[in-house]
C-alpha cells in the first residue's frame, strides 16, 4: 500500500527563506516565522477568510502534487501532515492562531480550516480514498505546547475533524510510551482511538531509547525491548505503528520483529549513509 503525503510547512518555515513580498511564499513575521502566502499572516490577520479558503482550494487544487493527482498516479491514501506546529497544526493551537474570526478562538473553531481541508480533499478522491491525519501536541519550536491539556479537551478537537471525514489518526509523540493525560497510561495515540473509535498510529522512539533530536545529539540511540509497545497494541490501544530510525538501521525491521530477533540500535551515520 502505497500513501502519499500532503505537506504544508505553514509556521515551521525556516527564517532563512522567509523572504517579504511576493518573491517568497513564506513571510517573517517574528518569533517562529509565523507567516504565510505573500507577508499576509494567516495565523492572525482578521477578515481575511477569503485567505484562508485561498490555501484550501491551493492545497486541493495543485496538479499532479494535489490529492486528485495523487490518486490518479496510483497512490492508495492520503496522509496529511498536520503536526510538530505545520499549518493544519498552527490553526489547531492557540499558540499559534490569534484570529478571532470564524477561524481561529475557542477550540471548535481553530478546527475549522482543519475540517475545510479534509472536506475539500475528500470531495476530490471520493468516498473510498483513506485520509490520515498527522496531529501532535508537541511543536518543533515548542516541545512543551499541548493542542489539549485533558482528554475532553482532546475531545473537543478531534471528534469534529473525525467527522469531517479524516479515517485514521496518526498520533505523533516523542516517546510513544508515555501517557498523555494523568490518571491513565494511554497514550496520545490511545485517547484518540477511545475517543473517536477510528483507527490511530502510535509513534515515537518505536525500538529505540531516547528521540530524534536527543539522537543526534548523543549521535546514537540504543535500541529497545519491543514488549511495552506489544502489550499497548494487542489490548488494543492503536491499530498501527509507526517506525522512523530504526528502519533506518534495521531495514528489516518487519522481519526481525516477526522472527523475535533483536533488532540493532540507530546511529547517526545512518542518516547521511545506508552503507
Amino acid at each position: 500500500m502505497a500513501i502519499a503525503i500532503v505537506v504544508h510547512e505553514g509556521a515551521t518555515g525556516v527564517p532563512a527563506l522567509a523572504v517579504s513580498g511576493d518573491a517568497g511564499f513564506f513571510a517573517d513575521v517574528g518569533k517562529g516565522a509565523v507567516g504565510i502566502v505573500v507577508v499576509k499572516d494567516i495565523f492572525s490577520e482578521v477578515g481575511d477568510e477569503e485567505i484562508v479558503e485561498a490555501v484550501v482550494v491551493v492545497i486541493t487544487n495543485a496538479d499532479a502534487l494535489s490529492p486528485a493527482g495523487m490518486k490518479q498516479a496510483g497512490f492508495d491514501g492520503i496522509a496529511i501532515h498536520g503536526a510538530h506546529g505545520y499549518m493544519p497544526d498552527a490553526f489547531l493551537w492557540s499558540g499559534t492562531n490569534q484570529r478571532t474570526d470564524n477561524y481561529g478562538g475557542d477550540v471548535e473553531r481553530r478546527t475549522t480550516f482543519v475540517r475545510e481541508l479534509i472536506r475539500a480533499i475528500r470531495s476530490v478522491v471520493g468516498a473510498d480514498m483513506p485520509i490520515m491525519l498527522r496531529f501532535s501536541q508537541w511543536k518543533q519550536q515548542d516541545y512543551q505546547a499541548k493542542l489539549a491539556h485533558t482528554p475532553q479537551e482532546l475531545e473537543k478537537i478531534l471528534l469534529p475533524i473525525s467527522e469531517a471525514g479524516v479515517d485514521i489518526f496518526d498520533a505523533s509523540t516523542r516517546r510513544f510510551w508515555l501517557p498523555e493525560f494523568s490518571g491513565s497510561d494511554l497514550n496520545l495515540a490511545g485517547w484518540a482511538q477511545k475517543i473517536t473509535g477510528k483507527p490511530t498510529m502510535t509513534v515515537g522512539s518505536v525500538g529505540l531509547n531516547n528521540d530524534l533530536y536527543e539522537a543526534l545529539e548523543k549521535g546514537s540511540a540504543e535500541a529497545t525491548d519491543l514488549s511495552p509497545l506489544m502489550e499497548r497494541f494487542n489490548r488494543g490501544d492503536f491499530a498501527l505503528v509507526g517506525v522512523g530510525r530504526a528502519m533506518l538501521s534495521n531495514p528489516d525491521f518487519a522481519r526481525k520483529v516477526r522472527g523475535g530477533i533483536k533488532i540493532a540500535a540507530f546511529d547517526r551515520q545512518y542518516i547521511h549513509s545506508l552503507e
